[in-house]
């Protein structure tokens, strides 16, 4: 009996390692539990995530090795961020070094004008420097609303006024933008192939923009809005003028407006292809090619709603399964889904800790024991199944 558990994480409980983990060892406590030896049965583990918080697990879990560098913060401190990097290949997730998690007072008003996305940049530089040539940006989380114009910063670009004086970080100071230096601009970034991974669709600018849509989340008020997409809308003008009218035509693409505009940069300036991405992940992670085989697939997340089926890493492995005759079933925190909504998405059967313990404020603090009894159960009903020989219907 060969199991692949590929969970996401499962927010503000566990990552996605650990969950795979407790699954993993309930399984097997599950499966010994029925058969006097448990050498017939072999579970791996394959931490998997949608491109957002837990990518770097993800790829840590894929044979990947852990990075740290020290970079600069959303508001301009130095913060220590973690990439991966295998062979030529690294992995940055933005929010390890611009994200709304990062801010120690929370999201205002004054950080959705000033926090900046610089230390992205930095990230990027130290791959480059470690002989990375494809990078990966995972995006999501982000506290910036400043077009990527300091992941530019970061890579060297240097932004002033029309005195001459260098513009500090954040998308409220690209309004006094009057040109753009990039005399030291690192010129390793045009010989890198970047993937942007990235579900947002939205454009940079306007009513489904940035500063609009996703201002607001990082405190944002309505004055700041308005504030913020005439100085994003005023960096476009001087950057198309500077490298050309692509950037402009590039402040209207599909997934310019992801993580305050970071996604802009990364089609603009970095020539970035966007990608779904839960389907970077499985790539990098070689699940399907580690499926075959396989005589189950477990996956899940904190909360299967609506939103999950929209791309999220449940999906995106159910997919990969039924693509490979796998059957596959879910365990999440919790399920808002209805019978044939799972059903449709190809889960034979959905599992929750709620189905075992009422209180949610429980499952989040006790996630753990309780995936390992969810974990136990999948496994004497396996253990069973094949002691008794019968098909395997999960």
């Amino acid at each position: 009996m060969r199991v692949v558990i590929a969970p996401d994480k499962f927010k503000g409980s566990l990552s996605a390692p650990d969950v795979a983990k407790h699954l993993a060892t309930g399984l097997l406590a599950g499966f010994e539990s029925v058969k006097a030896t448990a050498s017939t049965f072999h579970a791996t583990r394959i931490p998997v995530a949608d491109g957002g918080e837990g990518t770097i697990d993800a790829a840590i879990g894929s044979g990947f090795t852990r990075r740290t560098t020290t970079v600069t913060g959303p508001l301009g401190e130095p913060v220590k961020a973690d990439f991966a990097v295998r062979d030529q290949e690294a992995v940055i997730e933005m929010a390890a070094a611009s994200g709304l998690a990062l801010l120690p007072d929370g999201p205002t008003s004054q950080t959705a004008k000033t926090a900046t996305s610089i230390g992205t940049g930095e990230l990027i530089r130290a791959a480059l420097d470690l002989g990375c040539r494809k990078i990966i940006l995972g995006v999501g989380g982000s506290a910036n609303t400043d077009a990527g114009a300091g992941v530019l910063q970061g890579l060297g670009a240097v932004f002033l006024d029309d005195n001459g004086n260098e513009l500090p970080g954040g998308g409220a100071a690209l309004a006094d933008i009057d040109s753009i230096d990039f005399s030291n601009f690192d010129v390793r970034v045009e010989a890198t192939e970047f993937v942007l991974a990235s579900d947002v669709d939205n454009p940079l600018l306007g009513a489904s923009g940035a500063p609009a849509i996703f201002g607001p989340q990082k405190g944002a008020t309505p004055d700041d809005v308005t504030s913020l997409d005439a100085a994003l809308s005023h960096f476009v003008d001087v950057l198309a003028a500077t490298t050309g009218q692509h950037a402009k035509y590039a402040a209207k693409a599909e997934g310019a407006g992801a993580a305050g505009g970071v996604g802009y940069i990364a089609i603009a300036a970095l020539k970035a292809e966007r990608r779904p991405g839960i389907d970077v992940v499985l790539e990098f992670t070689e699940l399907e090619e580690r499926l075959k085989g396989a005589d189950l697939v477990i996956t899940g997340e904190g909360s299967l709603d609506e939103q999950s089926l929209l791309g999220k890493t449940p999906m995106g492995v159910s997919r990969a399964a039924q693509r490979n005759g796998v059957p596959v079933i879910a365990v999440c925190g919790r399920s808002t889904l209805s019978r044939e909504q799972l059903n449709d998405a190809g889960f034979h059967t959905v599992h929750a800790l709620t189905d075992l313990e009422k209180d949610v404020q429980k499952c989040i603090a006790e996630a753990g024991p309780l995936l390992e009894q969810l974990g136990k159960h999948i496994g004497v009903y396996l253990a069973e199944r094949t002691e008794n020989k019968e098909y395997l219907n999960v």
